[in-house]
């Protein structure tokens, strides 16, 4: 388990290091700024080189989300769950933490959102609560479904993370505008920590939102994707798949 929970420690660093950082460093730096798009990109970039890097070692999640809903799907023993969840906290809390000592480093350096999660007049384009717990549990859904499609035995082997690393690029490319896009409580709470204020009293809404798409993604992956006589090799190659 120490060696599973440290990739989990590390996958979640990168995660929320490499996305968050593009946006914090990057997105609009002067003349050559990544824009929205970069940002996707690089969320989905982190994703698939960390589930090719330590996915073998721990299944790959990065976040409480997917752990919850490969639980739900019967993929993931559900007495594993805690453990997960605080490795993938803590690697998300240490990125904040390295990402703040890096950007505090400029002269003229000015919090500001710090990459965190926001609905309201804390969304980029001032969408509503609705609005943004919508967009998150649809995000979710798709997101495990998309990881639980990508890992199933019939499906080649050796292919998931780029399924998967795309699936969050398209995620990203959707919903910036709406909550700054998390469907990944860990990364969520890591920035929130940091901003404090208005990011922590909504940080709620990035865990719970997150959570029932993973978990209804689960259940109907178990009612529509799965069939009998695969079901018991998928979920044992599940568990060792490169997914986030």
């Amino acid at each position: 388990m120490f060696k599973k929970l440290s990739a989990e420690f590390l996958g979640t660093f990168w995660l929320v290091f490499g996305g968050c950082g593009s946006a914090v460093l990057a997105a609009a730096f002067p003349q050559v700024g990544i824009g929205l798009l970069g940002v996707s990109f690089a969320f989905g970039l982190t994703v698939l080189t960390m589930a090719y890097a330590v996915g073998g070692i721990s299944g790959g999640h990065f976040n409480p989300a997917v752990s919850v809903g490969l639980a739900a799907a019967g993929k993931f023993p559900a007495f594993r769950l805690v453990g997960y969840v605080i490795a993938q906290v803590m690697g998300a809390i240490v990125a904040a933490a390295v990402l703040y000592v890096i950007a505090s480093g400029k002269a003229d350096f000015q919090l500001g959102g710090f990459a965190a999660n926001g609905y309201g007049e804390h969304s980029p384009g001032g969408y509503s609560l609705t609005a943004a717990l919508v967009t998150e549990i649809v995000m979710t859904f798709f997101f495990l479904f998309i990881i639980l499609g990508s890992t199933h035995s019939r499906v080649p082997s050796g292919f998931a993370p780029i399924a998967i690393g795309l699936a969050l690029t398209l995620i990203h490319l959707v919903s910036i505008p709406v909550t700054n896009t998390s469907v990944n409580p860990a990364r969520s709470t890591g920035q929130a920590l940091f901003v404090g204020d208005w990011a922590l009293s909504q940080l709620w809404l990035f865990w719970v939102a997150p959570i029932i798409g993973a978990a209804i993604a689960g259940v109907v992956w178990k009612i529509v994707g799965e069939d009998d006589l695969s079901a018991v090799r998928s979920s044992e190659r599940t568990k060792d798949a490169l997914a986030l």
